[in-house]
């Protein structure tokens, strides 16, 4: 399975560095959006520092939404998704890899995005074991959550507004334990935020066995 998670994984990342779609299109959209909040809430700079949480996770959380989407136009571009079906591969090292290929891509736009939040809203980036901790098993639930309801998703005519749907309401607890896990990283709540990490760790684990064993299934049908 790991094997096959290798190759998957390695795939989806040479087809995204060679259309350069991540950069040209997601990383522009992510940035606008954090432009656009912070014009929307004011020249305040107490409540843009006490903002940052929330407005970073939303804006990450609308990336990851489209990083799914792309992830799943690539198999039905070319019926290339017949020819994964038909490859042998493991399903769980299918969804393993592309998870663990969303995933990547949403860590580099992370770390943009904090250096960008960080700048644009006056934030200084505290607690860095904290915030790195978050990002990292918040992006696994992301991307578990994506890649499984992406498959789900891709065999329905009406896939760019199912999708949607399905996603947003099961990643909350996510943008929910994200928030408040970097609030207190970043000394806007109190606590040190390790509760809210371990809800972000077995969400994500959770999410990665399920979507391990039932990936198949959905892989036939999509």
């Amino acid at each position: 399975m790991w094997r096959d998670a290798l190759l998957v994984a390695g795939k989806d990342l040479r087809v995204e560095w060679r259309s350069r779609v991540g950069l040209n299109q997601v990383v522009p959209f992510a940035l606008a959006v954090l432009l656009l909040f912070g014009l929307a809430l004011g020249p305040d700079a107490a409540r843009l520092r006490a903002a940052t949480s929330g407005l970073f996770w939303v804006t990450v959380l609308l990336a990851a939404l489209l990083g799914v989407q792309r992830s799943f136009a690539l198999e039905s571009a070319d019926r290339a998704g017949d020819g994964l079906r038909l490859s042998g591969l493991d399903a769980g090292g299918i969804f393993v890899g592309k998870a663990a290929a969303l995933g990547f891509q949403l860590l580099v736009l992370e770390a943009v995005l904090a250096l960008v939040a960080a700048l644009l809203y006056g934030t200084p980036l505290e607690g860095v074991g904290v915030l790195a901790a978050s990002c990292v098993l918040a992006t696994a639930g992301l991307a578990a959550v994506g890649t499984f309801y992406g498959a789900l998703a891709a065999g329905t005519r009406v896939r760019e507004t199912l999708l949607p749907l399905l996603f947003f309401p099961v990643v909350a607890p996510v943008l929910l334990a994200a928030t408040k896990a970097w609030s207190a990283a970043l000394g806007r709540s109190g606590g040190g935020g390790v509760g809210w990490l371990a809800l972000l760790a077995v969400f994500a684990a959770a999410y990665v066995a399920i979507g391990t064993v039932a990936f198949g299934p959905l892989l036939e049908d999509s």
